[in-house]
């Protein structure tokens, strides 16, 4: 399975940075690929890749009508991208740890860091952890969905 971007060279490729690409990330990949697919080309990835995408984070995704269990979505390494012959145009980190380890991408123009809680630090019973997954889910897409609506009136990096 081919997740890398294309780099069609109409398209901006835009890539959203975490740690484990299992959460935050894949959550950002998924509402900005919706809200703006057609004009960026979007992918995530994680500084120290876990291998999945977290169970809980399959469950709110699917209650918002987004199934992570389908491809492109996979946990995958910054390192796809590193040593890919791609134009990472920009990088969006959501975490504190991503954005302190980032490199600077061939091609990178833009870099965003906007920071997000880790609902997966979350303790307590599963109907508690739930409401946080649903919480940080809910910031994520109003926050990148804000960032396509830019993207589409030409006011934000692509």
């Amino acid at each position: 399975m081919n997740t890398m971007p294309t780099n069609k060279p109409d398209l901006p490729v835009v890539l959203i940075l975490c740690t484990g690409n299992s959460c935050r990330s894949q959550m950002a990949e998924a509402f900005l690929r919706a809200a703006a697919g057609d004009i960026v080309e979007v992918c995530s990835a994680g500084t120290k890749p876990v291998g999945y995408i977290n169970p809980h984070v399959i469950h709110v995704m699917r209650e918002a009508d987004v199934d992570l269990t389908l491809p492109p979505y996979r946990s995958k390494s910054m390192n796809e991208f590193l040593e890919a012959d791609k134009n990472i145009t920009t990088v969006i980190t959501v975490c504190s740890e991503a954005n302190a380890t980032c490199p600077i991408f061939p091609g990178q123009a833009n870099r965003h860091h906007w920071l997000f809680d880790d609902p997966a630090r979350t303790g307590g019973s599963v109907s508690k952890k739930l409401e946080e997954f649903r919480r940080v889910r809910d910031q994520i897409k109003l926050v990148f969905q804000a960032y396509a609506a830019g993207l589409r009136e030409g006011r934000a990096a692509g």
